[in-house]
């Protein structure tokens, strides 16, 4: 059973992600692309989680935390950016 919810969940979790890119592509201004990619960092960290449940390791943990720290780094950054016009002030 757990093996069929992980396949549905990893597949919902992808199809987030495509909506996720196209919002960053097509977004009407700067704030919905940087939103987009906030979102996305967060579904790309859900996927390596579930990939490393799937295949039964603990190999990909790392990688997901360091994908939360610099995208909430860059989240910061851009949000900064686009409020000041510059990053460091």
């Amino acid at each position: 059973m757990i093996e069929i919810a992980l396949k549905v969940t990893i597949a919902l979790i992808a199809l987030a992600v495509v909506l996720n890119v196209y919002r960053l592509i097509r977004g009407p201004d700067a704030t919905d692309r940087v939103l987009a990619l906030d979102t996305l960092y967060i579904n790309a960290i859900a996927l390596i989680l579930l990939l490393d449940i799937q295949l039964d390791t603990r190999l990909y943990l790392e990688s997901a935390l360091l994908i939360a720290v610099m995208g909430f780094i860059g989240t910061v950054a851009l949000a900064k950016y686009l409020k000041r016009g510059s990053v460091i002030e």
